[in-house]
């Protein structure tokens, strides 16, 4: 060990952190490999392929802000209160992380589908109908990305000093004062972490979002279903397609984490 407290990594450790690390790259590399690079600006600059990505941008950050806006408060009662249960509760947040994604759109259309529970309520009395729309869009997205914000999440609050805490309710602070001045400040690395997360989720999500929104271009059609679309009428496409998506996703989380998270710190 050396004075910065870094260990020499055993010989067995390394060789399976390689394999590891050739798992998640050799299929990017394959794609790349069979990207049609010469057509690539052309197939991006198409009229249906920009419609699907900017819908995906924007339903995809409309996610991240319900799953932030719901996801940090739930987190807190996760990791904070003395809900009764918490197990379940939080089994019951974090299912749809481990649901297969048209398992989600199929509860979806159950509960919010215009037959669906509560849906055909809400297009009777309100006149609102969620399915094979933008808001459908962005609750599949919402549905399936805010557990991944709920767990990172609680895992920086239970990190939080309580102390602290304790510290700014003695001298009268009232406990929204306190969550919203002490806790969250103090676990907003895992908060930028979790919307990062949540995100990335959302700008990927494709079977709940085509099981409940459906695929109508211009309105639904996100990035993913089209190409997943594109995979058996023009697999050119659908490979531009897939280096866009990870073009974009590789560079907003480098970029995030760098910004919000900060670098990487050797051990001491």
């Amino acid at each position: 060990m050396n004075r910065r407290g870094i260990q020499r990594t055993p010989w067995p450790v390394s060789v399976l952190a390689a394999l590891a690390i050739a798992f998640f790259t050799l299929p990017l590399i394959g794609l790349l490999w069979r990207a049609p690079w010469r057509d690539l600006l052309d197939i991006l600059g198409r009229d249906q392929v920009r419609t699907a990505l900017w819908l995906s941008i924007r339903t995809s950050l409309a996610a991240a802000a319900v799953a932030t806006v719901l996801g940090v408060p739930l987190a807190w009662m996760l990791a904070r209160s003395r809900l009764p249960g918490r197990s379940a509760w939080r089994a019951l947040a974090t299912m749809s992380m481990v649901l297969p994604p048209v398992v989600g759109g199929v509860s979806l259309l159950s509960s919010f589908g215009r037959r669906g529970l509560f849906g055909r309520h809400l297009e009777d009395w309100f006149g609102v109908q969620l399915t094979f729309t933008v808001w459908g869009v962005i609750l599949a997205q919402a549905f399936v990305a805010m557990p991944f914000l709920v767990l990172a999440v609680e895992g920086a609050i239970h990190q939080v000093d309580s102390r602290l805490e304790g510290a700014a309710r003695s001298l009268g602070g009232s406990p929204w004062y306190v969550f919203r001045r002490i806790t969250i400040p103090a676990a907003r690395s895992g908060v930028a972490a979790g919307v990062v997360l949540a995100w990335a989720r959302a700008f990927g999500e494709f079977g709940a979002t085509i099981t409940f929104a459906g695929n109508y271009p211009g309105r639904t059609q996100t990035l993913s279903i089209a190409t997943y679309l594109a995979l058996d009428v023009d697999p050119d496409v659908a490979t531009a397609l897939s280096v866009l998506m990870i073009a974009v996703s590789f560079a907003v989380l480098v970029g995030l984490r760098d910004r919000w998270l900060g670098r990487t710190v050797a051990p001491t």
